[in-house]
């Protein structure tokens, strides 16, 4: 409320309030009053008339009675007079009476003042003796008087208040404008302050409280004055002084972006070092161990082959060290790319368990995988990447591992429409891990104890690049231990996929029974669980015989301890005794499997056991309907064989691949260019291609995205690139590019094997003894051969044959390819120059010319790397060794050219 009417309120309200209040007391008391007047008036009158009254009752003399009784309408108050005796009977009535109950109280006046006409009754006596009961005397009464009396009294109140009133409210208002005015001057005056205005100088008025306040405005007024004064030069101070400041940031930011370019530029030439001296270190590393696994092969004294094994070591950790160093400049600079293909856990787990085997099987640990059901069979993420953080956890697992198991767990931690993610633990019975360590453990060059690294080797980058790969794939990665009980590693791993497509059964047995005897609890667990839903009926070994009577397949592990002489004597008397087949397990590798010969049949198999394997074997064993799905039958439609395309410019490349591809159940169809590999595609489809990536006219990425632009089937069709030579960077840039995976040439039978199991679900075929690439012979004076037919045989499957056609296709181009690396050479053109020496490094990759090949691939890395600088000190070697492979083919025997000839002819015809 504002102070006015505060004011308005004190001066004017309150008065009203009380003056209205006592007014309203004073009618109420005078109207109580004049009716207590007429009250006993009446009561006086009756008390007067009564004895006359009740003598001429007593004498029944009716005109006295009358008499008596006008006498009392006399009086102007009353307008009817009436005597009834005590039956209501009436004596007497003068005037017009209104009826009305007697009293029941026979002793005293009764008067009944309510409303505007009342009634007095009162006793007249106490009876003769012929009249034991009183006789009543009624009177009418008239209060209108009373009534219109008090309302005239009301409104010259009323009038007198409303006078008062008026007469309060001009004090009131005369009063609010003698102290309001002043009030609102300064409050004005303060506004016009507060928005920075000077307003004019306040009058000092009385009283002194109001003009006080006005002198202290003006003060006010004053020092504000003086304060923007003030603060205005200030501002104008620090103007200058902020300018000068901007003028020395900009200096700043001049000299910081340059030192920003700087930093950029400095850090791409560290890339650029990091790639190539990566690519440099690699490229005489790889040398070096395939010497050393050459030299392993050789006969050599047990102090030789220690030092041999130290130097394979020293060889591995530079490697991984390279490896590691260059993940981790590429994660920092944000430049490494996650891809988003097809993958299966299952198979990428079994993988990574192969590839950490031969660790396991020398400390004689467990190396188990546990894929649950409920994983779907098919996912989208980055397996790369995945397999990466695997290997390095199982590694590490394994390292830090003396006795016991190492376990793979993968399971669905949360399923939502279109997105899957899992949970993957890597446990381990290890040596663990304190509470300090853990908070350590993922930091950059950073192991668990300093002491590890001299223990165990490493450099500390592996778990924080396992870090920052699980971060930005979109998960969490942590570690649960305890010092002396091992370690669990744990990450999730969102992931694209339908939650509600869980992984089928590989494998329909109907009802077989098997007998398990493994002695490790996860594994035979685990193989309980897959041989139980795969419809098998499981007896564990520890049975009773009567229930284990008639197995169909006796499924067994052996232990570490019996695959000593003693105990494979003791397995092999078993084995005689059962009269069903038998798989044993072995935890060792494949080369040291015990030569067990179990006599219903059954074979020997190395721990950790993939799940194709199993499959494969328990379905050689049993039979049994397989159940995976073809991507070849299902792009076709058809239940057909399944078709690949097979495009490269070379015709020798192209056969050879043709040879080692083609069997039962597959045809292979070649294109020598892009264009003819698009045509054929517009008018079929096939389940897989292998796709050339240097050709002329439409190159390999060309082809691949014309092919993806068909739509259809050939959207997920897999598309395979074959290179003689491919940088990491350069494998990125073609998966990045729609290819689904990069082989590398020469096409090791295994590795075609690995691939077509992989994308089309093809078991392996058999491989011949020793199907590791033979070492390439040395001639007389320490170089490589000219020709090696041995390795020429082995590159072509087993076939010599096709190994001397391969030679005679690859001497016969050479001329060709002399002439054009000569005339890019003279051109100075590098992009020419580079297409023929990939073109004849492709061509040698399948060839049993080590000398050449050699020599090929060493001037197409120098070639990428340091340009055509870095290539003209070997072009003469190069063309040396070209003269030399020409001159071996002229010298060859005409039969065996034209037996070669022959084969070549009937390779052609098919």
């Amino acid at each position: 409320m504002s102070l006015k009417n505060r004011l308005f309120v004190l001066l004017l309200g309150l008065p009203l309030l009380l003056l209205s209040g006592l007014t309203g007391i004073a009618l109420h008391l005078e109207s109580e009053h004049r009716r207590q007047v007429l009250h006993e008036r009446l009561a006086t009158a009756v008390d007067l008339l009564a004895p006359e009254l009740n003598a001429a009752l007593a004498e029944e003399d009716h005109p006295a009675l009358e008499a008596v009784a006008g006498r009392l309408l006399d009086l102007e108050e009353i307008r009817a007079v009436g005597i009834r005796d005590a039956t209501g009977t009436p004596r007497l009535e003068l005037g017009r009476l209104r009826a009305a109950p007697l009293p029941a109280d026979a002793g005293g006046v009764h008067l009944d003042t309510d409303g505007s006409l009342w009634r007095l009754q009162a006793p007249l006596s106490a009876g003769a003796a012929d009249r034991p009961t009183p006789t009543w005397l009624e009177l009418d009464i008239d209060a209108m008087p009373l009534v219109l009396n008090h309302y005239r009294r009301l409104a010259s109140a009323g009038l007198g208040l409303l006078v008062t009133g008026l007469l309060l409210w001009l004090i009131a208002y005369i009063t609010s404008r003698r102290l309001i005015a002043p009030v609102q001057a300064a409050d004005r005056a303060l506004e016009r302050l507060a928005n920075g205005d000077n307003p004019p100088p306040l009058t000092c008025a009385s009283p002194p409280e109001l003009a006080g306040l006005a002198g202290r405005v003006n003060a006010l007024s004053d020092h504000l004055d003086r304060a923007r004064d003030e603060v205005q030069r200030q501002i104008e101070q620090t103007t200058a002084e902020l300018q000068e400041s901007m003028e020395t940031i900009e200096v700043q930011n001049i000299e910081l972006d340059m030192a920003h370019r700087r930093a950029l530029e400095a850090s791409r030439i560290k890339s650029e070092f990091l790639a190539n001296m990566s690519h440099e270190i690699r490229t005489p590393l790889n040398g070096i161990i395939g010497f050393c696994r050459l030299l392993g092969r050789s006969r050599l004294e047990p102090r030789q082959r220690e030092w041999l094994d130290h130097v394979h070591r020293a060889c591995d950790n530079l490697l991984m060290l390279v490896n590691d160093v260059l993940d981790f400049s590429k994660i920092e600079a944000g430049r490494l790319e996650l891809e988003h293909v097809p993958l299966d856990m299952v198979m990428l787990v079994d993988e990574v368990l192969a590839l950490q085997a031969p660790q396991a099987h020398q400390k004689d640990l467990q190396l188990i995988g546990l894929v649950y059901d409920d994983v779907p069979a098919t996912l989208s993420g980055d397996p790369l990447r995945i397999r990466q953080v695997l290997t390095n956890l199982v590694n590490n697992a394994i390292k830090f591992t003396e006795r016991g198991e190492v376990i793979v767990r993968v399971m669905v931690e949360q399923a939502e429409p279109g997105r899957v993610t899992l949970r993957v633990c890597v446990s381990d019975t290890g040596i663990g891990l304190s509470p300090e360590s853990r908070k350590r453990l993922f930091q950059a060059f950073r192991q668990a104890d300093p002491s590890h690294s001299r223990e165990f080797g490493g450099t500390g980058l592996g778990l924080t690049i396992c870090r920052q790969l699980v971060e930005q794939m979109g998960g969490e990665i942590g570690v649960e231990s305890e010092p002396g009980e091992g370690s669990t590693f744990a990450f999730t791993l969102p992931l694209e996929g339908d939650e509600s497509r869980e992984r089928p059964p590989e494998l329909q047995l109907s009802g077989e029974t098997v007998l398990l005897d493994e002695p490790h609890p996860a594994t035979r667990r685990a193989l309980h669980h897959l041989l139980t839903r795969w419809g098998a009926r499981v007896i564990d070994a520890g049975q009773s015989p009567d229930r284990a009577c008639s197995p169909a397949l006796l499924m067994a592990g052996i232990p570490h301890q019996a695959l000593d002489a003693a105990g494979l004597a003791t397995w092999q008397r078993r084995l005689d005794t059962i009269a069903c087949p038998a798989l044993l397990l072995a935890n060792t590798s494949p080369l040291d499997l015990p030569l067990l010969v179990p006599p219903r049949g059954g074979e020997v198999l190395s721990k950790p056991l993939s799940r194709v394997a199993l499959v494969e074997a328990v379905q050689r064993q049993l039979g049994g309907d397989l159940s995976p799905t073809r991507p070849g039958a299902e792009a076709e439609g058809e239940t057909g064989p399944l078709r690949l395309l097979v495009v490269d410019d070379t015709e020798s490349n192209r056969v050879l691949l043709r040879e080692l591809i083609q069997r039962p159940g597959i045809e292979v169809e070649l294109a020598a260019s892009g264009e003819e590999a698009l045509a054929m595609a517009q008018e079929r489809c096939y389940a897989m291609v292998l796709m050339d990536i240097r050709m002329p006219g439409m190159d390999g990425v060309e082809t691949t995205r014309a092919l993806r632009r068909l739509q259809g089937a050939w959207n997920h069709l897999p598309i395979i690139a074959v290179t003689a030579h491919v940088l990491e960077n350069e494998r990125q840039r073609l998966l990045a590019n729609g290819l689904d995976d990069v082989l590398i040439k020469p096409l090791a039978p295994q590795g075609l094997a690995e691939l077509l199991q992989q994308h089309l679900d093809l078991p392996a075929l058999p491989l011949p003894e020793g199907d590791a690439t033979p070492p390439a012979r040395a001639s007389d004076d320490g170089e490589l051969a000219v020709v090696d037919l041995d390795l020429g045989t082995r590159l072509a499957g087993g076939r010599e044959s096709l190994a001397r056609e391969l030679l005679a296709r690859l001497s016969g181009s050479l001329q060709e390819s002399e002439r054009e690396i000569r005339e890019a050479l003279e051109r100075r053109d590098d992009e020419a120059l580079l297409d023929a020496i990939h073109a004849l490094n492709g061509a040698c990759r399948y060839c049993g010319a080590p000398r050449l090949a050699l020599l090929a691939e060493t001037l197409e890395t120098r070639l990428r790397s340091r340009g055509r600088e870095g290539v003209t000190p070997l072009l003469d070697d190069l063309f040396a060794a070209m003269a030399g492979l020409r001159d071996w083919q002229a010298n060859q025997p005409s039969s065996t050219t034209k037996a070669t000839a022959s084969s070549a002819s009937s390779v052609n015809d098919k």
